[in-house]
């Protein structure tokens, strides 16, 4: 009987001692599951939604080009009026910078020209860039990331040959970024011509400039380059220049008078000087026009005086031998006869 019931006590004690290691197994192993699993939930819906940027303090999802320019061309041409910064250079490094908005930095810091934090005291983001884990600065308001462009362009020496270009001309500014050292792609100057060419963003310097404002051509060897704007047609590009199409077709090796926005068009800077066939009579009458006098006045510029005697500006500097856009009032300038 003694036998009997110590092996009773035994196997009772052995039973409750496996039970409760299974218990302890499985209150373990459960929590741990789960924290795996949250995780994994957490990060799949930051990638699937998105987060919201901040513009002017609403909160916006960009999906395209146009909808950033539409979003940000009254913030890049009141930063044109306070610093002097093209709107089109600083509206397409932000187009190039951030994806059109769409980049990690521009998403989750509102950060759309890739300002690294360098002596910055505020909010920070780390982000792989040249080296792994960089850090960059974090902005409340994409509006600001702006502001801090331009600053930091203004407030560096190294930038300072840029502001003695002038604003109209995006080509040169473009090109000396990349010599001053805002970026080390080679590409960096071509590519911001073109997203300024493609989308027409140097119309919001000519919104910001007036009057004053004037066209840059890139000249090569015995050519400018033009740029095709919308609205633009072979027809009224060979009247502006008082070219025929057929000129225009043959300096380009076109087959065709069809012409896409941005396209370069190669115009030969002596053309005006070339004998015009007889079915350009009348480009060949404004050639031959007769030379007379005007007398600046106060308010006038040499845009607003070429459009009054249908010239371009470069014809009237060179007429009068002009280095640059000055003018003083009284000044007597050589014009052709609107008659």
């Amino acid at each position: 009987m003694k036998r009997i019931i110590v092996f009773c006590i035994l196997t009772s004690f052995i039973f409750s001692c496996g039970a409760k290691k299974v218990a302890v197994k499985k209150k373990t192993s459960k929590p741990k599951t789960e924290r795996v699993v949250i995780k994994k939930e957490a990060q799949n819906s930051r990638v699937n939604e998105g987060v919201d940027e901040v513009v002017n303090g609403v909160q916006v999802k960009i999906t395209s080009v146009d909808e950033y320019i539409a979003l940000f061309k009254s913030i890049a041409q009141e930063e044109m009026r306070l610093y002097g910064i093209p709107a089109s250079i600083t509206l397409a490094q932000g187009i190039l910078e951030s994806n059109s908005g769409r980049g990690r930095l521009a998403v989750e810091a509102n950060n759309h020209f890739g300002i690294k934090c360098h002596d910055w005291t505020g909010d920070k983001i780390y982000h792989d860039d040249d080296a792994s884990q960089e850090c960059f600065r974090k902005y409340n308001d994409s509006k600001y990331s702006y502001r801090d462009h331009s600053l930091f362009l203004s407030q560096r020496s190294r930038y300072a040959a840029l502001f003695k270009l002038k604003k109209e001309d995006y080509k040169g500014w473009a090109r000396e970024l990349r010599k001053a050292g805002y970026a080390t792609d080679t590409k960096y100057p071509d590519k911001l011509i073109s997203l300024i060419n493609r989308y027409n963003l140097h119309a919001y310097d000519a919104e910001v400039l007036g009057e004053v404002y004037v066209k840059y051509e890139e000249e090569i060897g015995d050519f400018s380059m033009y740029y095709v704007e919308k609205g633009d047609s072979m027809y009224s590009i060979s009247k502006k220049f008082n070219i025929s199409i057929n000129e225009i077709k043959a300096w380009n090796d076109l087959s065709t008078t069809s012409l896409n926005v941005g396209q370069k068009l190669k115009i030969n800077k002596n053309s005006k000087d070339a004998v015009v066939s007889s079915s350009d009579q009348n480009a060949s009458a404004k050639m031959t026009a007769v030379k007379r006098s005007h007398i600046v006045e106060k308010g006038e510029t040499l845009y607003s005086i070429s459009k009054r005697y249908n010239m371009t500006v470069s014809e009237l500097q060179k007429m009068n031998d002009l280095k640059d856009n000055a003018l003083n009032i009284g000044q007597e300038l050589q014009v052709n006869s609107t008659n």
